[in-house]
């Protein structure tokens, strides 16, 4: 079904013409497939949690401590892919106006930005994940070490600054 004034044969998935498809070196399947699996993984747990409480009226202790893991990893994620795509949050009536050559210049500054962030939550992070270590810190659900949960932060902040640079990179290259 499709409205009056649409056209009936677009696409399922209609990009803004005006945004350019962004063709990384590193694979964006890497970044689809994890969020697939993520979301599977999300989608089984709490179904299984929900039959279990449903016939028995007990539950699995460890499902919402690990669910809420895995939302974040899909968060942190999905922020890689969308940084790579360069399609993140932006106020387009600044990011969009003005001559290209400007428009390029707050690309490459917004880019820059993301890289910053980013490695600087990745570094410091890593703090909290040696901390977690070295004091054997449990988690306080099921009671796993807590770092098996916090070193995801660094490493997934690393990859959004990494896609982050390669965009920068790309924007550069556009002149």
């Amino acid at each position: 079904m499709h409205l009056p004034h649409e056209p009936a044969h677009l696409p399922v998935e209609v990009q803004d013409p005006s945004v350019p498809e962004e063709h990384p070196r590193v694979p964006l399947k890497i970044e689809d497939w994890l969020s697939v699996i993520v979301m599977a993984l999300l989608a089984l747990i709490t179904f299984t949690n929900v039959l279990v409480r449903y016939f028995t009226n007990e539950s699995f202790a460890w499902t919402e401590e690990f669910s809420v893991f895995l939302m974040i990893v899909l968060a942190l994620v999905a922020g890689s892919a969308s940084v790579a795509r360069n399609r993140q949050i932006r106020i387009e009536f600044f990011s969009d106006s003005g001559s290209p050559a400007r428009q390029r210049a707050l690309a490459r500054f917004g880019a820059l930005m993301v890289v910053v962030l980013f490695t600087l939550i990745a570094v410091l992070s890593l703090r909290t994940v040696y901390d977690d270590f070295q004091y054997g810190e449990t988690s306080p659900g099921i009671g796993v070490p807590q770092w098996w949960y916090t070193m995801w932060l660094p490493i997934l902040s690393t990859a959004i600054a990494l896609r982050a640079l390669g965009l920068f990179i790309r924007r550069g290259r556009k002149a």
